[in-house]
């Protein structure tokens, strides 16, 4: 019960505290997303149920995972870090994920989804090596990472995934193509966190707040991913 008690507890944020709205925002918007997905499961066709469950549970983790955040941030006003690298490791292979399961209608074969996974944990842990344990090699770690990221979004944009999108083509096309396009410019936002929260950057960057950035790059990149999901297995359904 006192668990319970402590998790619905909400501390007091300053209303200058724009990182603790972010969070907090960011922690209300994903949970109802996920709520949505996951009420709304039982309207498609069994083959699209797997994909809107999969779209509710990113948002899910994500949603938990920020309200810890905010509550860390709230006491010792840093970065969370940990926290936030933990996320990622379930959230992002999952995002990977969709484009298997929206392209299996084309013939696609596990293979892809585990290069996907692979990749974007590459991309991760370097990621929070550069971040967190090794800061002083940030920019290699950083390169190392966004090798990783650039990988992926090669076969998504003209790779294997993107041959099978074609092959599939309509509904399933134009849905591949906006995660590309969330991959390509959404996920951008990332590197630009990165450095602002590494040293040896552009001083410029120094000023942004690495954690405004992130999560608004979270919300808007796995809310997202599911609406274009969501709109999918509407099409998908319909047809």
């Amino acid at each position: 019960m006192n668990y319970l008690i402590n998790f619905f507890t909400i501390g007091k944020i300053a209303t200058d505290d724009y990182v603790g709205f972010t969070f907090f925002v960011g922690c209300m918007a994903m949970m109802a997303a996920s709520v949505f997905f996951f009420l709304s499961m039982s309207s498609f066709d069994k083959k699209w149920r797997l994909s809107i469950l999969v779209s509710g549970l990113i948002t899910f983790i994500a949603a938990v995972h920020y309200w810890y955040m905010r509550d860390y941030w709230g006491a010792y006003q840093d970065s969370p870090t940990f926290f936030r690298y933990v996320d990622w490791i379930l959230t992002v292979p999952l995002m990977c994920v969709e484009f298997y399961l929206i392209l299996k209608i084309a013939g696609a074969k596990k293979s892809l989804m585990w290069r996907l996974i692979f990749l974007s944990v590459v991309m991760l842990i370097t990621g929070y090596i550069g971040e967190a344990v090794d800061r002083s090699n940030a920019q290699l770690w950083g390169l190392i990472s966004g090798l990783a990221y650039f990988a992926i979004a090669y076969d998504i944009w003209f790779g294997n995934a993107k041959k099978l999108a074609i092959k599939a083509g309509g509904s399933v096309l134009s849905a591949h193509k906006a995660l590309c396009w969330f991959v390509l410019v959404g996920w951008a936002i990332y590197p630009l966190g990165y450095m602002a929260g590494t040293p040896g950057w552009y001083d410029g960057l120094n000023g942004l707040s690495m954690d405004v950035i992130y999560n608004i790059g979270d919300a808007v990149n796995k809310i997202g991913f599911g609406l274009v999901i969501y709109n999918l297995a509407v099409q998908q359904t319909g047809e």
